[in-house]
């Protein structure tokens, strides 16, 4: 079974300079998206509950993007990435969070990524 790609768009009241690097940097992304991030050589090891999980960097543009591959998934094309976009009318912020799922576990999966984005909310203001 393959994998499907979702997207998901949340608004922000920040600087794309701030949103970057909580997205991008270990301590960062360890206030909001994983218990503690580490970076090994080229990557980065998200822990949760002690158990830890390496990713590796496939793409990143800086105040732009990064995007992460797990290093243990069967699903070679599936990556999760966290985009920052800016509104050229309004100037508001927003990131994009794009991910796979398998079909059954997307629902759960969209409710996690809900929970850790409101933690980020919360540490940004």
């Amino acid at each position: 079974m393959q994998k499907i790609k979702y997207t998901l768009e949340y608004s922000f009241n920040t600087s794309i300079k701030l949103l970057y690097n909580r997205i991008s940097t270990p301590d960062g992304l360890a206030e909001w998206f994983a218990d503690d991030v580490h970076l090994k050589g080229d990557n980065y090891i998200f822990i949760w509950d002690g158990d830890e999980q390496p990713a590796r960097i496939i793409q990143k543009k800086d105040n732009s993007h990064i995007r992460f591959q797990w290093i243990d998934d069967e699903d070679d094309k599936a990556y999760f990435e966290f985009r920052i976009e800016v509104d050229e009318l309004t100037e508001d912020v927003a990131l994009v969070i794009t991910d796979f799922a398998y079909e059954d576990e997307k629902d759960d999966n969209i409710d996690l990524w809900e929970a850790q984005v409101d933690d980020l909310h919360k540490i940004i203001g």
